[in-house]
């Protein structure tokens, strides 16, 4: 079967001397093995780049997590250097393609850093240090060396009756790696909330009237994907997405194509 493509969010770094544009093994890892789609790395140079006709290439967006955090400025609110650091090329980038995909249609995908750009891009706001307010459990990874302790599986989170994600899931708890210290504060109107975790912080959320499948995720489904159910499940439901959208493609083309 022919594998679809779906095109996936870049960080910019700088190291040995270059400036690289990359995204982490673990995102595309799972977009291969659960997914079962083909990740093509978007270079973040913004406006620059012409998203329709990516668009019209791709039959899927991810947009993966990264220690950076999205600038404040783009959503109403001073930057201080506490609620970096920053890339400014990725949220130039990200911004208007989760925009464009919504628009045409095009499933997407949005992990941790890409849900908070996913709600800053549709008019939500963000909340920093939310593992400070009254009430809150610490979301933050625990201190360690050990990737697979940071990144464990630890915290429970309520699936919505009758959202996006119950189709996926069902209704009811389901246990996750959500490890953040910024969340959303105020959703963007097109956002419906998909789940929550036990202090109300919004883990989860979906794109009202989408034409297609527009979910983010404030965990990390990307880095069990091999082995647990409930990380797998939504690269699978992404994945079932995404070849729904090119064979809906495919059936609209001349039949001399």
């Amino acid at each position: 079967m022919k594998q679809p493509l779906v095109a996936v969010a870049t960080d910019v770094r700088a190291f040995e001397n270059y400036t690289w544009h990359a995204a982490p093994q673990q995102y595309i890892e799972a977009a291969v093995s659960a997914a079962g789609v083909l990740p093509v790395l978007v270079p973040s140079f913004g406006e620059r780049l012409d998203f329709d006709s990516l668009l019209a290439t791709v039959d899927g967006v991810m947009v993966t997590g990264s220690k950076t955090n999205v600038h404040p400025s783009l959503y109403g609110r001073e930057a201080t250097e506490a609620d970096g650091p920053y890339d400014p090329a990725r949220d130039a980038t990200t911004l208007p393609l989760i925009r464009k995909a919504v628009s045409h249609g095009v499933p997407l995908l949005a992990i941790c850093r890409g849900i908070q750009e996913m709600n800053v891009a549709l008019g939500g706001t963000l909340a920093s240090e939310i593992q400070e307010r009254a009430g809150a459990i610490d979301h933050r990874a625990p201190a360690s060396v050990n990737q697979d302790e940071r990144f464990a599986i630890r915290q429970k989170v309520s699936i919505r009756p009758g959202s996006c994600l119950a189709g996926v899931f069902g209704a009811g708890d389901i246990s996750v790696n959500s490890l953040h210290r910024q969340g959303i504060d105020r959703p963007g109107p097109r956002l419906d909330i998909e789940a929550v975790a036990e202090d109300g912080t919004i883990e989860a959320v979906s794109v009202r009237g989408a034409p297609a499948f527009a979910v983010g995720v404030q965990w990390h489904p990307e880095y069990w994907a091999h082995k647990d159910d409930a990380s797998r499940r939504i690269f699978e439901a992404f994945g079932d997405a995404v070849r729904a959208h090119a064979d809906a493609r495919a059936a609209m083309r001349p039949a001399a194509e």
